[in-house]
């Protein structure tokens, strides 16, 4: 829900020049571009301006199969997804499971497919049609540890992390010295040479036999970093348009060419801390600041929710409220690559049961319009693709820094202007629109929108936002 102050002249909306508010003196506010990024050689040209929607084969139908999840594909084409990113479809281990179904991340074969989901044919048939409609899909993989009745506990102990009484154990937390909770996967020993092989071997499995195109390492950092420096080149020998994606915050990953992305876990509890008023819109652009200078090469993921945070933390809407709209276009046009999770689609709110069946209620999509047009505009406009194939993230003056995030990106003479307010109250805006002047098309009130070169008055609601795309 926006509004604006427009007055109609020849046929263009005009945006009005503020009185009453006063911008900052320039001098005070040097909104320098903080982006350092280089080049990457660990992100493909395909990815340049894609998206990544996050697939719960589990719970999206009531079936829980390949064949049935399938069914989705067309729908998610249309929508604009251009990655799935599978959660993992391998046999959950029985031992120690927790819950009727177990955790999806207590891998029993990594070169095997759950049977609850189907066939590895059905699988393969699903990967083939995944590729015929132009997506790309990405295997949830598990790096760090197995369930406890995978073969390597009995054939090779020596696989796992021990105690000194030769036990296998869970994995430890490093800072603590004590167990995570996570009781129901035995932890892997990465100084085992003979182990690191095998699971080189068991990623090589899945982009050679069946030709997935990367993979989303689950606890990425709690792999040796030298695992990754490694072995990531030997898997792009097998596909050289590799991706990969670290859930992990961890410049190494990005910064040696291993990761194309990482998680933007630390801008997701600033979106979280911005929805419950403890942090706004400085706190955003100081964020951009220090990510830049760890980071100098790939992109983060940037989202609202995911199978992590629905589960444990609450959904997108206990978590920001009426704030949700705002900051998925703050995560869709800022820098990196957007999330979908299953169901947010359908203003999904409902916590899924991690380790139980607990279906997706679908409705009739009322979210889809919405998240189809930020695809679109993704898609069709440089200045929002990922890393260096975009423009670089710009802040804009305005009158209410402390509360609105005004910021526009361009690349190649296009051009996306974004202004939100991260608050919950209105607010009267004036904003310097020198940088961006030019003629323009509200993305979501499809209208024509006139940016002069000099001070323009916006009136926005709590948690309005504005999204302008050069004509």
């Amino acid at each position: 829900m926006r509004t604006i102050t427009l007055f109609l002249f020849l046929g263009m909306i005009v945006l009005v020049v503020a009185s009453c508010k006063k911008l900052p003196d320039a001098s005070a506010t040097p909104y320098e571009d903080p982006t350092t990024t280089t080049a990457c050689l660990a992100c493909p040209d395909w990815a340049a301006n894609a998206n990544i929607y996050e697939v719960n084969i589990r719970q999206y139908t009531p079936e829980g199969t390949f064949k049935a999840f399938a069914a989705h594909l067309p729908r998610l084409k249309q929508m604009g997804v251009d990655i799935l990113w599978l959660m993992p479809v391998f046999p959950i281990s029985e031992a120690k499971r927790k819950g009727a179904l177990g955790s999806y991340y207590a891998v029993a074969d990594y070169t095997a497919v759950n049977p609850n989901y189907g066939t590895l044919e059905d699988f393969k048939s699903l990967v083939d049609t995944i590729h015929q409609l132009g997506m790309k899909v990405i295997l949830d993989w598990v790096p760090n540890h197995t369930g406890w009745d995978h073969t390597w506990i009995t054939q090779h102990p020596e696989y796992y992390t021990q105690d000194k009484s030769g036990n296998v154990v869970d994995p430890i937390d490093p800072k603590t010295g004590k167990s995570w909770g996570w009781t129901d996967v035995a932890d892997l020993n990465y100084d085992n040479k003979a182990m690191r092989q095998a699971m080189t071997d068991a990623f090589l499995y899945w982009l050679k036999e069946v030709g997935v195109d990367g993979y989303r390492c689950d606890v990425a950092g709690e792999v040796p970093d030298d695992y990754w420096q490694q072995t990531i080149p030997v898997l792009r020998q097998a596909n050289p348009a590799l991706f990969m994606l670290a859930e992990a915050e961890h410049p190494p990953h990005r910064n040696t060419d291993c990761f194309a992305m990482s998680y933007g876990w630390s801008f997701h509890a600033l979106m979280n801390k911005i929805a419950s008023g403890k942090a706004g819109a400085n706190d955003v652009y100081e964020w951009l600041k220090k990510d830049r200078a760890a980071f100098s090469k790939g992109y983060h993921m940037h989202f609202i929710t995911n199978h992590d945070e629905n589960s444990w933390n609450g959904t997108e809407y206990e978590r920001m409220g009426d704030a949700v709209d705002a900051l998925a276009v703050l995560a869709f046009t800022f820098d990196g690559m957007p999330l979908i999770y299953s169901g947010q689609e359908s203003a999904f709110n409902r916590r899924l049961a991690f380790f139980e069946k607990d279906t997706i209620s679908w409705g009739n999509y009322p979210k889809a319009a919405f998240y189809t047009a930020l695809l679109d505009l993704k898609h069709r406009n440089k200045a929002l693709w990922n890393g260096t194939a975009g423009g670089k993230l710009q802040r804009l003056t305005t009158s209410e820094d402390k509360s609105v995030f005004a910021y526009f990106r361009e690349k190649d003479g296009q051009r996306v202007v974004v202004v939100l307010n991260l608050s919950n109250k209105p607010k009267s805006v004036a904003l310097d629109a020198t940088p961006v002047a030019g003629d323009y098309t509200d993305l979501f009130a499809q209208n024509s929108v006139k940016l002069a070169s000099s001070t323009q008055s916006f009136e926005l609601k709590a948690w309005e936002y504005l999204v302008f795309e050069l004509n």
